[in-house]
């Protein structure tokens, strides 16, 4: 294996102007931070903030972004399927046989193998339609799957502690298991003795001011009016300055040796 790799991961990018955003940042920040793999989680970036679309991950891709990753809204657009056949595209991993899609990719980035893999907890999967009773436990995926060189996971998840408990368990063989779904950043970036970092999650890169980069009044409406908040439906991505959500990761021999986050 090569000596170094510098992964630079964005989080959960929501909507339209979010993924403008990214598009114009990603040149500059592998230029600033010599970021030789970057790995963008945009299974909100359709305009609605709901599942991906065509246009937007070619988007991404063009921009700079190596690999994209997704989660529990994988399947939220009319576009889903067709985004989801994409090589660099990828889903949750521990679904079962049938299910579009892929969970994880092997890329050679220079002389170095990487794989990304991409995991959810079963409890963020849970009101997926689409995936419904084809959700294993995540910890099966990571066994099943096929891993060489340096591995770094997307976890989506909704649990704190099954993110930490499943870094722990793959501590020096994941150089990173970074998490998404919550979109709101974690504080503490910790590097696990054998040599994995843990991102609790990483954030949202989105529109601030809402309720996860969407608007909150239709929310808050729902919760007076109904007692529950999605009571009223989705509502439509805020208006805001966008803040990005990303973490740099500096490896040697498949190994975290620093880990710091990006504004």
């Amino acid at each position: 294996m090569s000596l170094s790799v510098n992964v630079l991961f964005v989080g959960d990018v929501v909507g339209l102007e979010a993924t403008r955003y990214v598009c114009s940042r990603i040149p500059q920040l592998r230029r600033e931070h010599g970021a030789d793999l970057v790995v963008v989680n945009a299974e909100n970036c359709a305009p609605t903030g709901l599942g991906m679309t065509v246009e937007l991950v070619a988007r991404l891709l063009e921009s700079g972004a190596d690999v994209i990753t997704g989660g529990n809204h994988s399947w939220d657009s009319a576009e889903s399927e067709r985004a989801l056949a994409h090589p660099l595209v990828l889903r949750p991993q521990n679904l079962e046989d049938g299910v579009p899609g892929r969970g994880v990719l092997h890329l050679t980035v220079g002389s170095e193998p990487v794989t990304v893999l991409n995991l959810a907890d079963p409890a963020c999967m849970r009101s997926v339609a689409a995936v419904r009773g084809k959700v294993f436990h995540h910890y099966r995926g990571w066994v099943e799957a096929e891993r060489t060189g340096t591995v770094i996971v997307d976890f989506h998840g909704d649990n704190v502690i099954e993110k930490q408990i499943f870094a722990h368990a793959v501590d020096g063989e994941a150089a990173a298991v970074l998490g998404t779904h919550s979109h709101e950043a974690t504080l503490p970036l910790h590097l696990l003795p054998g040599g994995t970092a843990l991102v609790t999650d990483v954030g949202m890169t989105g529109p601030v001011g809402g309720v996860q980069g969407f608007s909150a009044d239709l929310f808050v409406n729902a919760l007076r009016s109904t007692g529950d908040h999605f009571g009223l439906g989705i509502p439509g991505v805020v208006e805001g300055r966008i803040a990005l959500g990303a973490v740099l990761l500096e490896i040697e021999k498949g190994r975290t040796v620093g880990v710091s986050r990006l504004e």
